[in-house]
């Protein structure tokens, strides 16, 4: 007798995970990644915890040491995680916060919980300690100091009382697992850096300080900043020309939520807006952006046109013009945040969006009255913007009458693949003809179109889009893509799902990337979002060695190579472009998708994103000259 379908699964195959077994089972869906990303987090999900107790009021000092151990420590001088016994589970708070998911204070706002929290799912702290090897836990409440160590999630013993102490507060100190981080558990301080600058920001008046305690990179950073967002905007502008000197802040508070919003004007031509809601970035946008953005546009158009910047006869302002060289912070806490998008990132509370309209209108409308000169120049730029759109859309439209920008015809100079499916479709971008054609050979023309460029595409941060897509190369781009471009922009629209940038791995090359990946961060940031652009990390030496051919795409890599070799002779020859590769190497380095590296280019922080691309690209040298040696130690791609 054959069995039946259903006899091959019963009751046997079904697996309960308790605990903190999830987690372990599945790290990626609690931390994104096994990484250094997801490591990363780690530290993240700690200091999220400390900057609850802050926004409730009761902390104002968080401290980060990298330990030499490779381990982490967090403290903070809040209240301390609760000690007494919760109901009906016979243990601590602590333990039950650090063994048990979705736990914690941020789920009992009426009954002396967190009223807002940083924290989007309540996990937490139970997840660091999880994915750790070992975590020890201090905290100092109730008179005495307490402590208690786990073991990949699992206690050791019973939480114990201490010695008598004054003070309160509560220290993290934990050891990530090399099960299950098994390639890299080496902490950035630069990467830790910018997360906890930006916390100090948002939060005015707290202070951070990241201390690394390894022998080998010691040095110690702190922040605390008195004017919160005001000094954020300060920051990200500080490479620019301001055209309203000083930054317009206002704040506005209901009974569950709050808004502050800090905004500044400058001379260039990109619009710089960034949204959280309880610290998170929101770089997705939603309901609290939305509001900003309907405000913004009506507020400067009903000042231009009361003084009759903007006569009756002229074409309205958009919301586009009233943006053009702004940089801005909108901030907004809420008890209930709802969260959607592609990666949670997006604000879906409807009620928000009223209040921030309403909160607007009345403050930057009272701005604009008490401070004519400003309001003026404000009003001003977004007039200039609006003639600049007005030329762009001339230029759109000559360059549609050419059949270059929306149209059946694809640039003469693309070699397009095969396939008509975006899914499978690849679009590699190539510096110079030379090294196009030996793609062109080296491609698997199935799936691999090759657009060759001929030079550098304009540095798009210094200019306006009128003259943008004057840029033929530029043009070639937006054709071969498919999506248009600016409002036009549609993703459904792309041609391609993996659009790499290749170009030599030298000085030039990295010019030419950093080239491109502005462009896309400026005007196409949605193809960067649905994780559709790459770097391709073409070989820089070739080494001929006992009858093989290797290949290394840095100094380090080689030199490491060597210092295996056992004192064997090694001749590395240098490539100086891709061009000199033949179809074979190219194909066998960089094309091939069983060994080839790409480099995805991600956004996880928007405002860093914004900083780095307008130092590297903008018009301050000094900056960009300092910014390129404090960097110059450690050359790699930028995770944006």
């Amino acid at each position: 007798m054959s069995k039946t379908k259903s006899g091959t699964y019963t009751a046997e195959h079904i697996t309960v995970l308790e605990g903190l077994q999830p987690v372990r089972k599945r790290p990626g869906m609690y931390i994104g990644s096994t990484g250094p990303r997801g490591l990363h987090h780690l530290v993240y999900e700690v200091v999220d915890n400390a900057v609850d107790e802050a926004m409730a009021g009761y902390c104002d000092k968080i401290t980060v040491e990298l330990l030499a151990d490779g381990g982490c420590r967090v403290g903070d001088n809040g209240r301390g995680i609760p000690v007494d016994t919760v109901k009906g589970t016979r243990k601590p708070a602590v333990e039950v916060v650090l063994t048990t998911l979705h736990s914690g204070g941020k789920f009992n706002q009426e009954d002396g919980g967190y009223q807002v929290s940083g924290g989007l799912h309540g996990v937490g702290v139970s997840v660091v300690n999880a994915l750790s090897e070992r975590l020890e836990i201090e905290v100092v409440r109730d008179g005495f100091r307490w402590t208690q160590t786990y073991e990949r999630g699992k206690p050791l013993a019973k939480l114990k009382k201490e010695k008598p102490a004054k003070r309160t507060g509560t220290t993290v100190t934990f050891w990530p697992d090399p099960q299950i981080f098994t390639e890299d558990r080496d902490f950035k301080f630069d990467t830790l850096t910018q997360r906890l600058r930006e916390m100090a920001f948002l939060n005015k008046g707290l202070e951070i300080r990241l201390i690394d305690r390894r022998p080998d990179s010691a040095q110690e950073e702190t922040y605390r900043y008195t004017g919160g967002i005001v000094d954020f905007v300060k920051h990200l502008n500080a490479a620019r020309d301001p055209v309203n000197k000083r930054v317009i802040y206002f704040e506005a508070k209901a009974k569950t939520h709050e808004l502050e919003v800090a905004l500044q004007w400058n001379k260039t031509y990109t619009e710089s807006v960034f949204t959280f809601a309880n610290n998170i970035n929101t770089h997705e946008g939603g309901m609290h952006e939305e509001g900003f953005r309907r405000s913004l546009t009506r507020v400067v158009t009903s000042y231009a046109r009361t003084k009759g910047l903007l006569k009756e006869k002229d074409e309205g302002l958009v919301g586009e013009d009233c943006r053009e060289g702004l940089t801005a912070i909108v901030s907004v806490r809420l008890r209930e945040p709802q969260f959607e998008g592609q990666t949670k990132t997006k604000l879906g509370n409807t009620e928000i969006r009223s209040f921030v309209e309403t909160s607007m209108n009345e403050k930057l409308g009272e701005f604009m009255e008490e401070h004519p000169t400003e309001a003026r120049a404000i009003a001003n730029r977004a007039i200039a913007a609006q003639r600049a759109r007005i030329e762009a859309r001339k230029a759109r439209d000559v360059v549609r009458r050419k059949s270059l920008l929306e149209s059946t015809t694809l640039p003469g100079k693309l070699a397009d693949c095969q396939t008509r499916d975006p899914h499978e479709a690849e679009l590699f971008v190539v510096e110079g003809d030379s090294a196009g054609g030996s793609a062109k050979q080296a491609r698997a023309r199935e799936f691999q179109a090759i657009l060759p460029l001929r030079g550098k595409i304009l540095n798009v941060e210094r200019a306006r889009l009128s003259k943008i897509l004057e840029n033929k190369e530029i043009q070639a781009i937006i054709t071969a893509i498919g999506t248009g471009i600016g409002e036009e922009f549609n993703i459904g629209k792309c041609r391609y799902h993996k659009i790499v940038s290749m170009a030599d791995a030298d000085v030039d090359g990295a010019h030419i990337k950093t080239l491109l990946l502005t462009f896309f961060f400026r005007y196409m940031p949605q193809l960067i979002d649905a994780g559709y652009v790459y770097v391709a990390a073409p070989p820089l030496y070739r080494v001929p060695h006992k009858g093989k051919v290797h290949y290394f795409r840095n100094d380090t890599e080689l030199e490491a190579f060597k210092s295996e070799s056992n004192g064997a002779k090694i001749e590395a020859s240098r490539f100086k472009g891709l061009g000199e590769m033949n179809p074979s190497e190219l194909w066998a380095t960089t094309l091939d998708p069983e060994h080839r590296s790409l480099l995805k280019v991600t956004m996880e922080d928007a405002a860093l994103a914004e900083e780095i691309f307008s130092t590297l690209m903008g018009e301050d040298v000094e900056s960009r000259k300092t910014f390129i040696q404090r960097n110059a130690k450690d050359v790699r791609f930028l995770d944006i």
